[in-house]
């Protein structure tokens, strides 16, 4: 009997190779604006996810149309970020309100940062917190906003608050940054006037900052002054110097 000719394809085998595994996410979560560089968010023990989406929606919310900025720490939120702060901020749990505003500063958002820190105020649980003021005292004064840091400085004091080292030399290199050097000096002399000594930073940044301004004379006093303040002066002076080699040593006497 003739063959009917048919012919059947033989099956093909393929050879699956496995995939290689995708590399484990970090622990790194991004937030930001569409379009733009996005900074990293912490996530953890810092922020919750709560916390994160808080963020993100203030810094979408910044993008609508709002005032010009006030040159006031009770900066208001526009339409949309009233919006966030009610539906978003305000529903957080105090420790995830206080990473909100830790975030922002590390961002730099210090425009956000003052109306969290505004709103922060208004809570029910809140306390007035020295450490909080010094932080948002830092903030303005790297960004040479001098006119919020002295209201800063007054509302602390206003709220029953004593300010402390820190405090004051937050203060005293906010006026620096702005050239304002006797104001730095006053309140390194209020400082002393009310029992606060100077630590090792409040001297680095006035020798500093003084000896850059050309203010030697007072950079000298300055110091001379380590002394009175340092267990050892001239190692401390020392140390100032190999880190800053354009600072000229001065003999203590």
């Amino acid at each position: 009997m003739g063959s009917l000719g048919l012919r059947f394809p033989s099956p093909s085998l393929r050879i699956f190779s496995p995939k290689k595994p995708k590399a484990p996410l970090s622990g790194i979560i991004r937030c930001g604006l569409r379009g733009g560089p996005r900074k990293p968010l912490w996530r953890g023990r810092v922020l919750s996810t709560e916390a994160i989406h808080a963020v993100h929606a203030l810094k979408l919310a910044k993008s609508s149309p709002k005032p010009k900025p006030s040159s006031s720490p009770n900066t208001k939120p526009n339409n949309r970020m009233e919006e966030v702060f009610r539906d978003k901020l305000g529903r957080l749990l105090k420790a995830d309100q206080i990473a909100v505003l830790a975030e922002l500063r590390r961002q730099n958002e210090w425009e956000m940062a003052l109306q969290v820190f505004a709103f922060i105020r208004k809570e029910v649980w809140y306390k007035p917190d020295l450490s909080l003021y010094s932080d948002m005292i830092f903030m303005v004064g790297k960004n040479k906003l001098i006119e919020i840091a002295e209201q800063l400085f007054s509302e602390l004091k206003k709220e029953g608050l004593q300010p402390d080292t820190r405090t004051y030399t937050e203060m005293i290199g906010a006026f620096l940054q702005v050239g304002m050097v006797e104001k730095a000096m006053d309140m390194y002399k209020l400082m002393k006037e009310s029992g606060c000594n100077p630590d090792k930073l409040t001297l680095t940044i006035l020798i500093r900052n003084l000896e850059k301004a050309g203010e030697k004379d007072l950079a000298s006093a300055v110091r001379k002054e380590c002394a009175e303040y340092m267990d050892f002066p001239e190692k401390f002076l020392e140390e100032v110097d190999k880190k800053f080699p354009k600072r000229r040593s001065l003999e203590l006497v």
